[in-house]
């Protein structure tokens, strides 16, 4: 199910997250600090879409105890159960984001990204960058309206952040092909670049290895890596990482090649009853891989 269709479905609905596994009973590879990850300068973190069948408050719990203290909020799903109106977005009270920053603190977790939404006006970009600057923010991600871009780069320069152009699929995003996030980006400083998605690529048909390549090191700001069963598929549904046709591996051999150093967002779509064992694969697959490629960083 599609962003879209699942909050047209239930934008008011909100689960328990009683299926969580107990945190001992994780595997040494998704403890906190990820360290053959951490080798490569790479943080774990993870989309909040992973975790839309529960708000915010019990996606942090949830995402703890995979082992990350990384996440990335989505601005348009819910905040807490307590308060089934508002959404985690720069509109909630003062007195829901002291606790959000409480929750997260207290987690140990932090938020170096959000995925928000701008609407072109200067006063509601004002007050999404203000507000997350405020969580500790520094790249937003977001698929804002093309003629808005000459407007929000020198706000994004005044708050020290920095824009990630996101590529939704072929059809749903203007920004799905790379020459498009390229063309936008390179008119502009260094606060504006890339949220490479090799996902999403993948459902529109494009290698997402040669798509990384394109967006090169300089304009690759957050990297979310979801996995997918078909190539070419627009409504292909995700898998575990590594286990579909996005070629993951490759993909994040391709960003350590490049010098990426920075965020790799696990923004996994297939939600199940056995969410927090595929989070667990997940997590344990870039492991896996950041520990072969550190081996080989070594032997050099």
């Amino acid at each position: 199910m599609n962003r879209r269709a699942f909050l047209a479905k239930s934008s008011t609905a909100v689960l328990a997250a009683g299926f969580c596994a107990p945190f001992a009973a994780f595997s040494e590879e998704t403890q906190p600090g990820h360290s053959h990850s951490a080798k490569l300068g790479w943080k774990i973190s993870v989309q909040q879409w992973t975790y839309r069948r529960v708000p915010l408050f019990e996606g942090l719990k949830m995402a703890a105890e995979v082992g990350l203290r990384c996440f990335e909020p989505r601005s348009i799903l819910k905040l807490d159960t307590k308060r089934p109106g508002m959404d985690a977005d720069e509109n909630m009270s003062e007195d829901a984001r002291k606790e959000l920053k409480t929750r997260a603190d207290d987690l140990g977790i932090a938020f170096p990204s959000v995925f928000a939404d701008f609407n072109g006006k200067p006063d509601q970009a004002k007050k999404v960058l203000e507000f997350w600057k405020s969580l500790g923010v520094t790249y937003v991600v977001s698929e804002p309206p093309m003629k808005s871009i000459d407007m929000l780069e020198p706000l994004f320069a005044e708050y020290g952040m920095q824009l990630a152009l996101h590529n939704h699929q072929r059809g749903k995003s203007d920004y799905w092909h790379p020459d498009i996030v390229l063309d936008h980006s390179k008119k502009h400083g260094k606060q504006i670049g890339a949220c490479c998605d090799v996902g999403q690529w993948a459902r529109s048909g494009l290698k997402p290895v040669d798509c990384l390549r394109k967006i090169g090191h300089d304009r690759m700001i957050s990297f979310h890596l979801k996995d997918v069963v078909a190539m070419g598929d627009l409504d292909s549904r995700n898998t575990v990482i590594g286990e579909g046709a996005a070629d993951s591996a490759n993909c994040l051999k391709e960003i350590h090649s490049l010098g990426y150093r920075a965020l790799v967002t696990i923004d996994f779509e297939h939600d199940s009853d056995r969410l927090q064992d595929d989070m667990m694969k997940n997590v344990s697959f870039i492991e896996k891989i950041a520990k072969s490629l550190a081996v080989d960083d070594h032997s050099r």
